[in-house]
């Protein structure tokens, strides 16, 4: 039987972040379905309504949260899918470096947008 490899330690704490990132982003994903597919449906949403939203605080720490859960998974899981592939070295860091500033400007991009949508900048 082939031996299962993975870059996670168990236990450790990317491995830990990686399990809690996917069960919020479970609880969160059907939130947003929830919201936008049954309370109101995704055809009848407008900017406005987007706006009228983000200034309730509750809801814009929920998709702030959001946002920076579902890049830290998907920016950690790309990462560690290219180390099982056997990403080692150099490219290794470089690849990290480019990752972990992609996912600081989606996040800083993304964080704007919602202080701006909210009416707070």
């Amino acid at each position: 039987m082939a031996e299962r490899y993975s870059s996670f330690t168990p236990g450790g704490t990317a491995w830990f972040l990686q399990r809690i990132t996917a069960a919020f982003l479970v609880v969160a994903l059907a939130f947003h379905f929830f919201l936008l597919h049954f309370v109101n449906h995704a055809a009848d949403v407008t900017f406005a309504i987007s706006q009228q939203r983000m200034e309730n605080v509750g809801y814009f720490i929920t998709m702030t949260l959001f946002l920076v859960a579902g890049t830290f998974h998907g920016v950690n899981g790309v990462y560690n899918a290219l180390v099982n592939q056997g990403l080692d070295g150099t490219q290794k860091k470089v690849v990290l470096a480019v990752l972990v500033l992609a996912g600081a400007a989606l996040i800083f991009q993304g964080t704007w947008v919602a202080l701006a949508m909210a009416g707070w900048i």
